[in-house]
């Protein structure tokens, strides 16, 4: 080869060549003040990740926490190869201008979801994703009590410290480092060589290259865990928009909406009383008819001696709106976090109080929590209750806040039992749903509290568990008093169960475990039941509707609800559990089986709840995944069809 063709050769361009081409894109003074602004949001965005991987129940080895941080690394590299195109390429004063608000207001939002999203996960185990951002802001004053409590200094000095180095931190530093407050343009403006617009287009499609990279599924089938908390919202909502039903899906009709039912008087009809005691956040395994070692439900221990307990009862979603749905309806509730059930329109059923009401009932519902949250009184009035005595309607002389929501439940009990009194000329139904048990486990100031766990915050749990024990006794025995106790039936379960961070799931939206879903459930009857009767097979709350109908001797015509009597013969067939939160999990209980779907949030889960009912052992390895295949079908198309049955419902009148 000449000597000639050799020098025509172009000469190789190295690494550090290519690296010194793109920091000339900027001048220094830009440089850094990108990086005083982007570097910050990266280390905090990598040490809350690395507390998060550490907090978890079994800490991943060498290759899973790479494989936990990369989304992070990646994602955080896009935006400063992103930012650094977009200033080499902006040569306009207004244009500059406008990048740096933006850059400005874009990077204080990333910190402040990034420090939002690793507290939320921190306080409650589960993922920010974007409905639970939505619901912050649209119900901000129902929520800002429960805020306070969690906000402690650390936080305040967090929101405050990020807030103002985001507006002046990176001025400063540019300003110490190279004299100037701002990157502003150079004086004149120059033509760029082609170079400078091919380095710029290779950040661009860099930027774009990481992004996706930070979007790709982990390798231990926990994406959402593994991603940049930014980019899983991004991801998810994406998802969220394209999902479509799995395959075999059947779309609801008309027959399938509950809502032109009637109760059909039979032989056997005699028109009692009805109490339903809905007792808040009040899981099984903290109640002594789990553990009889347990000093926290005495009376409902003795009430069992002569009930009907359901020993294996679930809610169909941990979350109070949700479950007192199903109680009072027989149906499964709107999956959403926008309250829809208190909308107009907002039941796919006809419920209870209405269909008592057709009977000649008159129905009141009492609780000792603020109306305002989630719109009750319109989901009350929804439900088919005559009157609505919320916290605002109550009388507090005496009585002890029992924490943000509302006050201590015995301020129920006098207005209860004066209304009771009343009406007892005819048949009534009345509901409690108590709120002393509800985070922040407030003990009310007059109630001795007793020692029963060295963890502070769940011992106060335990002794609010306890106050809601002395509550229905006081209850049933102001039924003794009145004389209207032989002909009540009383109905006494949960709403939802609540996680201590035993599966890494905290309070109970979102906890799918037993604690959180596994409910006390039993009813009294005087007449009945005496020596007691234990169900084994496992119920849900929606069976409340159909089993008071079938004590009171009614049979229903006009449409089916979706479970029978827990008097009628026990079934095989399978539970289906949700998340508060849209494609966060779902649950499938048949017998002493459960699975677990958490959407990629966590990896899928299996349980033999009869050797295992503390869920501590994933046997998913050991299914047949075919099996497990059909098992996650099955639950999509349910929960397909419960969301398409209430669009239905919503666009028929």
């Amino acid at each position: 080869m000449s000597a000639n063709s050799e020098a025509a050769k172009p000469p190789k361009t190295t690494v550090a060549a290519r690296l010194r081409q793109i920091g000339r894109l900027l001048p220094t003074a830009h440089w850094t003040y990108l990086l005083s602004l982007l570097l910050p949001l990266f280390a905090l965005d990598l040490v809350f990740k690395v507390i998060r991987i550490r907090a978890q129940s079994s800490a991943p080895g060498p290759l899973g926490f790479v494989d936990e941080i990369r989304s992070d690394v990646f994602f955080n590299a896009a935006l400063l190869v992103l930012w650094v195109g977009a200033f080499a390429l902006a040569r306009r004063v207004w244009l500059r201008a406008l990048l740096l608000l933006v850059l400005h207001v874009s990077v204080i939002l990333l910190l402040l979801l990034t420090a939002a999203g690793h507290f939320y996960y921190m306080k409650t185990g589960s993922l920010l994703e974007t409905d639970t951002v939505v619901e912050f802001f649209t119900t901000f004053n129902q929520i800002r009590g429960a805020i306070a409590v969690e906000m402690g200094p650390i936080h305040w000095a967090l929101l405050f410290g990020t807030i103002g180095y985001g507006l002046f931190g990176p001025a400063l530093i540019t300003r110490i480092v190279q004299g100037q407050w701002l990157p502003v343009l150079p004086k004149g403006r120059r033509r760029r060589p082609l170079t400078h617009f091919a380095s710029v287009a290779l950040v661009t499609g860099s930027a774009m290259a990481l992004v996706l990279l930070s979007a790709l599924p982990s390798f231990n089938g926990a994406s959402a865990f593994s991603r940049n908390s930014v980019v899983n919202m991004a991801v998810n909502s994406v998802q969220a928009a394209w999902q479509r039903p799995p395959g075999g899906y059947v779309p609801p009709t008309r027959a399938d909406i509950p809502d032109q039912t009637r109760l059909v008087k039979t032989a056997q009809t005699k028109k009692r009383n009805v109490v339903m005691i809905f007792m808040e956040s009040e899981r099984f395994k903290s109640t002594s008819l789990s553990d009889p070692s347990l000093a926290t439900t005495p009376y409902l221990s003795e009430l069992a001696k002569n009930s009907l307990v359901a020993q294996n009862a679930y809610a169909v979603l941990p979350h109070t709106s949700k479950s007192i749905t199903a109680g009072n309806c027989g149906v499964e509730p709107p999956f959403d976090s926008e309250n829809t059930e208190a909308e107009p329109n907002g039941l796919a059923a006809k419920c209870l109080p209405t269909l008592l009401k057709e009977q000649g009932y008159k129905s009141v519902f009492f609780q000792s929590a603020t109306e305002k949250f989630e719109r009750r009184r319109m989901l009350v009035h929804n439900f088919g209750y005559d009157e609505f005595y919320p916290l605002e309607d109550l009388s507090k002389a005496g009585y002890n806040h029992a924490n943000y929501f509302g006050y201590e439940d015995d301020i129920m009990l006098k207005p209860s039992r004066d209304w009771a009194l009343k009406h007892k000329n005819r048949p009534f139904l009345m509901t409690y749903l108590t709120v002393t048990s509800h985070h922040n486990y407030r003990v009310p100031a007059d109630f001795p509290a007793q020692h029963l766990s060295d963890d502070p915050v769940l011992n106060n749990y335990l002794n609010t568990v306890r106050y809601q024990d002395r509550f229905v006794k006081q209850v049933i025995n102001q039924y003794k008093k009145m004389g209207l106790y032989d002909n009540t039936i009383f109905v006494v379960m949960a709403d939802h169960g609540e996680g201590f961070g035993e599966h890494g799931r905290k309070q109970h939206d979102d906890t799918i475990y037993n604690e959180g879903i596994k409910i006390p459930l039993l009813i009294h009857d005087p007449t009945r039941f005496k020596g007691g009767k234990t169900i084994e097979t496992p119920v849900q709350n929606l069976a409340i509707l159909p089993t008071v109908a079938d004590l009171l001797g009614y049979d229903i015509s006009g449409g089916h609800y979706r479970t029978t009597s827990m008097l009628d013969k026990p079934t095989n067939r399978p539970l289906m559990v949700s998340c508060f939160h849209e494609d966060r999990c779902l649950a499938y209980i048949k017998g002493s089986k459960k699975f677990i779907y958490h959407f990629g949030n966590r990896p899928d889960e299996f349980f033999d709840l009869a050797a295992d009912p503390n869920e501590t052992h994933n046997i998913i390895g050991e299914q047949n995944k075919a099996e497990i295949n059909q098992i996650r079908t099955e639950l999509l198309r349910w929960q397909a069809k419960v969301k398409a049955t209430y669009a239905l419902q919503r666009g028929s009148k």
